[in-house]
């Protein structure tokens, strides 16, 4: 039978939830409800001064051209890192999962990025890919491509695209190596005795019964590619060349600090708010039949 906690008064179960629910109003709600109100309100550059103009800021918002370019942007770089790092990550840890010599070394080195902070990950691989300075951008050049990420948007992608894959592939690597190792080893050799070959044995039994990890991983992924990649692209790129590589929480970012705009800057946190909402509960609604636990 299932054991359940027994508390010796009402006071103590709500006591060790305060903590937790203090947290979240103060740090997720609140600041969300002045974003919200905030949204309504024409202020100038400092704060303040402020004025009730009710949806002035989104109607802007939906006029200007490069807010639309940020969402393709953002489409763009949200679906390359995501399918690049669910893809590598699931590679490393099949192989890492297998009887190897060092296999121990192997898993601690593959887990160490995500220990890495997402601003200096991304000077990191400007270092390396610095069109001047970079240790691996000199053997590009070498090779005939005038690589130049500071000057050309598609280059400046692409570097965006490999680092914030390079640091999310441990996350990831993580929760599927986990996932392998709860698979019943005896369920595998079963279907290698009926002559199941590795190919088909993956696809058959390995890969859907890491569904449900599978599931959680896209939902992790798709939130930190739209929030937590702001250091990343802020450290490499800064939005350019001529706001190329700018996504909406980048230009959250450039249209209140840099461009003094809090109402309208509040308006896209909003609208960026509502949009990561709204795909989680598509992939809970669609995703999630196809989930096997």
């Amino acid at each position: 039978m299932e054991k359940r906690a027994l508390f010796s008064g009402k006071v103590l179960p709500y006591a060790l939830l305060l903590p937790q629910l203090a947290i979240t109003l103060i740090f997720f709600y609140w600041p969300a409800s002045q974003a919200v109100w905030q949204s309504f309100l024409m202020e100038d550059a400092f704060g303040l001064s402020s004025e009730f103009v009710g949806f002035e800021n989104y109607r802007f918002l939906f006029k200007q051209p490069e807010y639309y370019k940020a969402m393709v942007t953002t489409v763009v770089f949200s679906s390359s890192v995501a399918v690049l790092s669910l893809a590598c990550a699931l590679l490393l840890a099949t192989q890492a999962d297998k009887s190897l010599r060092g296999g121990h070394a192997y898993k601690t080195l593959l887990i160490w990025p995500y220990a890495v902070a997402p601003a200096i990950a991304g000077v990191l691989w400007m270092f390396m890919f610095h069109p001047s300075l970079g240790t691996l951008a000199r053997p590009i050049r070498a090779l005939g491509l005038d690589w130049n990420p500071m000057l050309n948007g598609k280059h400046a992608m692409i570097l965006l695209v490999l680092s914030a894959t390079w640091k999310q592939i441990s996350y990831n690597f993580l929760f599927f190596l986990a996932g392998l190792q709860a698979i019943p080893k005896s369920v595998i050799e079963a279907a290698a005795i009926d002559g199941s070959g590795p190919v088909r044995r993956f696809w058959t039994i390995i890969f859907p019964l890491l569904s449900p990890t599978t599931f959680f991983l896209i939902v992790v992924t798709i939130v930190y590619v739209f929030f937590e990649t702001f250091g990343i692209i802020d450290a490499i790129t800064g939005g350019g060349p001529a706001g190329q590589t700018t996504t909406l929480v980048y230009k959250v970012y450039a249209d209140g600090r840099l461009g003094g705009d809090l109402g309208g800057s509040a308006a896209q946190s909003v609208i960026l708010m509502v949009i990561v909402i709204a795909l989680t509960a598509i992939q809970f609604r669609y995703v999630e039949r196809k989930v096997q636990y």
